[in-house]
């Protein structure tokens, strides 16, 4: 019901937060060779773009950042161009969250807080990218990864502190607030509110031109909308990819590794053996003997036990070393002699003194190299290959660096290497728009967008199974289509652009019949042309709320918006038309105070209060701090962003 509230990472507090915590992660690998040199790329206007109390924000950290988090949207849009994301506004939010980074870092520092070493390593532990074949954290993948990836421990470490001292400073302001019933009770009665009134559409095809297109009105028209028909950008890559089969025996463990891993977790494979058994803890050894004595004549211990006040406790799957660290030696050699479903001899602990009734015994044998052989070579062979492919990666990584051609190392290897045709950014083919590139590129693609024609790249893909080796073999710039060529498309968004002005007309017309006091209905047969008719529309909030698991109509949307009395116009989109929306009736019914809606406001609302604290916590501390910018040099930036 109340699902059109914001989630949390999508506000100003969640991008402070996600930013610093995942995406300037990124920043500081990038920028940890350039940001100290005081200058970037001479950039006019200063080398810094703020200041966060003693801490500049460097022209080249904001560089960085913008790149980073134009990498992050073209995950989701591939075409978005530079320009597209600064022009929207997004350099500005980055540098908000930049400003936001360092005010929580210095706020952390005047007041002593930090990210300790020990919670650093357990967030790097829980990193997916740096586990082994096993799952588990490996120490060998983090420092490949970071190795490949030319990061240092300290720069992962000092960013994720970043990003923890965020977690502790702002979230926790953001839990426990409450909601005011009087406020609860208002807002739960705004679903009960009814709208009716009607929405028309008035179709640009019904308006637009039917008759024959003048030639030099169409020639005119792309003339003067020439953007309109750029051909985007496609570009050709050429591919090759390895797996461990390039790495051939190699991976194949020896006899002698097999006995060295044996030897190593000999301990693995020797005999065990764990015990279940029901104890009791009693203060003196007579105590304990007499408990010993009854349960041998017959009786139950678990009635023993309850006779003398005490209640016997189960313990499971216990070896003896752990036994005996738990409470003594000489309970553990008393625990481990007793047969199966006997009492144990009494035996004294810090605790006092023990006796048990075992209640089973689950023994492992040894086991052999010989039974272990498989096992130890499975292991031993995905150890050899995880690592066998990493470095193969970063010894092509190195030719390539050193100037080795894509097909010198695709021969060197015996690869197979294959070229796309024509790629747009988004990977489908430019000739043929259905077909698309196989998938082993997609995770490359927006790295080709910005690569040099044959300047080589590898990258693991598939989870690290399979590396890509890839290059750019020819880059068709963006570019307006000859006019020859799209003659039928000019035509038909021109005929479109007609009909979108003349739909446009008629609906001013139709909302100045309805203002003056003309039914929806009637407006619309006053028009010239056959339009659909008028839909009605009588519904409440709360029915509009049931719709949010879809997309709701911006008519509708709109509507629920207006005043009542009221009559607007709006752009259908895609050149479809224009609806008008009229406002007809607006009541508002009682809410019992016990209905749900009032605890669901309640429970939703309190998210959006506590938000609201942390949003006043996060500019406390910039406001303690200081925060000064410096717009030339920012300018400066966004003009080197673009290309002006």
């Amino acid at each position: 019901m109340f699902q059109f509230f914001r989630n949390f990472f999508k506000t100003k507090l969640g991008l402070a937060i996600s930013l610093a915590f995942l995406g300037l992660i990124a920043l500081a690998f990038a920028s940890a060779d350039v940001s100290s040199t005081g200058t970037f790329g001479g950039i006019a206007g200063g080398d810094r773009v703020a200041v966060v109390g003693d801490e500049k924000i460097g022209t080249a950290d904001l560089v960085v950042a913008a790149n980073n988090g134009l990498d992050r949207l073209r995950q989701e849009d591939p075409t978005l161009s530079m320009p597209e994301f600064v022009g929207s506004g997004q350099l500005e939010l980055v540098l908000e969250a930049l400003i936001d980074r360092n005010a929580i870092q210095g706020y952390a520092r005047k007041y002593g807080f930090r990210a300790g070493e020990n919670l650093l390593n357990s967030e790097i532990r829980m990193i997916p990218a740096f586990r082994g074949a096993d799952g588990n954290f490996d120490e060998q993948t983090y420092r490949q990864a970071l190795a490949m990836q030319r990061i240092s421990d300290a720069q992962v470490r000092s960013d994720l502190g970043v990003g923890l001292l965020s977690q502790q400073l702002l979230i926790p302001a953001s839990f426990g607030a409450s909601v005011p019933n009087k406020l609860a009770y208002r807002y739960a009665q705004l679903f009960k509110e009814r709208r009716e009134g009607s929405i028309a559409l008035l179709p640009a095809a019904t308006y637009a031109p039917s008759a024959a297109a003048d030639p030099e009105v169409l020639r005119a028209y792309y003339n003067a909308n020439r953007e309109a028909f750029v051909r985007p950008e496609r570009r050709v890559i050429r591919y090759a990819t390895f797996d461990s089969d390039a790495l051939g025996d190699r991976i194949e463990p020896t006899e002698a590794e097999i006995a060295a891993r044996y030897k190593r977790d000999a301990e693995q494979y020797a005999a065990s053996e764990t015990r279940n058994f029901t104890q009791l803890i009693v203060p003196t050894e007579a105590a304990a003997k007499s408990i010993r004595d009854r349960v041998a004549g017959g009786a139950s211990f678990e009635q023993v036990a309850r006779e003398a006040g005490l209640r016997a406790s189960p313990v499971v799957d216990v070896t003896r070393s752990a036994l005996a660290a738990q409470s003594s030696p000489a309970v553990a050699a008393a625990y481990f002699a007793a047969a199966d479903g006997a009492m144990t001899t009494p035996a004294r602990s810090s605790l006092g003194w023990h006796v048990a009734r075992i209640d089973s015994v689950d023994a492992t044998p040894a086991r052999t190299l010989a039974d272990v052989r498989g096992e130890i070579s499975d292991t031993l062979r995905e150890e050899k290959r995880v690592r066998g492919l990493a470095d193969l990666a970063t010894e092509i990584e190195e030719q390539l660096r050193d100037g080795a051609t894509l097909a010198e190392v695709a021969d060197d290897l015996d690869l197979q290497l294959s070229n796309t045709g024509p790629t747009l950014a988004d990977g489908r083919m430019f000739e043929n728009p259905e077909q698309s590139v196989p998938d082993v590129l997609r995770p490359a693609l927006a790295t080709a967008f910005q690569m040099e024609v044959e300047e080589p790249e590898i990258a693991p893909v598939d989870g690290g199974q399979t590396y890509l080796v890839y290059e750019v073999g020819d880059i068709t710039g963006a570019a307006v289509a000859p006019y020859q060529e799209i003659e039928q498309l000019v035509e038909a968004r021109w005929r479109a652009t007609e009909g979108m002005k003349a739909a446009q007309a008629a609906a001013d017309r139709v909302m100045a019949r309805v203002r003056k006091g003309s039914t929806m209905q009637a407006a619309l047969a006053a028009e010239d042309r056959r339009v659909p008719p008028a839909q009605s529309v009588d519904m409440t909030r709360e029915d509009l709320a049931r719709q949010r698991e879809q997309r709701v109509p911006p008519p509708l949307a709109l509507l629920f918006s207006m005043a009542e009395g009221t009559t607007k116009k709006l752009d259908a989109g895609g050149n479809t038309g224009f609806f008008v929306v009229k406002v007809n009736d607006i009541t508002m019914d009682d809410i019992a105070k016990d209905d749900p809606l009032i605890e669901q406001a309640t429970r939703q609302m309190g998210p959006l209060i506590g938000e609201e604290y942390a949003e006043q916590l996060r500019l406390a501390m910039r406001e303690e701090l200081g925060v000064s910018r410096n717009s030339s040099a920012i300018d400066a930036v966004r003009k080197q962003l673009i290309g002006n």
